[in-house]
């Protein structure tokens, strides 16, 4: 059965997918979040052969996550506007992964805020009233994009 190329779909969170949706390129932007710019040090860090390394930067690179930047002999990674705006998916997948996914001695890496020293966490989804927001408590509308299939499925007035 042939691959599905999620960049030819009209959903921008499965083209988001055709980018990050591979394991190791959260990963590597989990790297870049935590300081790391150089080549040697994303394959160091994260325990990957340099081929696939390789591979994901570049795809990281032609999406404007990263720039490849020259710094002395060598090159440097460092995050772009739109690289840098994924931080708080990162923080809520961090969030959600070291409540449900950490072993019993508890989350690998702690991130503090500079400023504070205070464990930075994800504040939860809040409707407009403040109050957390769960999946039950949305209204689904299409957008400007959406397809006539989409509008049929979730007919209400287009946000646009």
């Amino acid at each position: 059965m042939p691959r599905t190329d999620f960049a030819r779909i009209r959903c921008p969170v499965a083209r988001a997918m055709e980018v990050l949706g591979e394991r190791w390129s959260i990963l590597v932007m989990r790297e870049a979040f935590y300081g790391t710019t150089r080549f040697d040090d994303f394959a160091r860090h994260l325990g990957i052969a340099t081929n696939i390394l390789s591979a994901r930067l570049a795809k990281l690179v032609e999406h404007d996550l990263l720039e490849r930047v020259p710094e002395g002999a060598r090159h440097a990674y460092r995050l772009t506007e739109k690289g840098g705006a994924f931080f708080p998916v990162f923080l809520a997948l961090k969030g959600w992964s070291d409540r449900w996914m950490a072993g019993p001695e508890g989350q690998a890496m702690c991130l503090l805020d500079a400023g504070t020293g205070e464990e930075v966490v994800c504040p939860p989804p809040l409707d407009s009233a403040g109050r957390p927001l769960t999946p039950e408590g949305i209204r689904l509308v299409p957008g400007p994009a959406a397809s006539e299939a989409m509008r049929r499925r979730f007919p209400g007035t287009a946000h646009g």
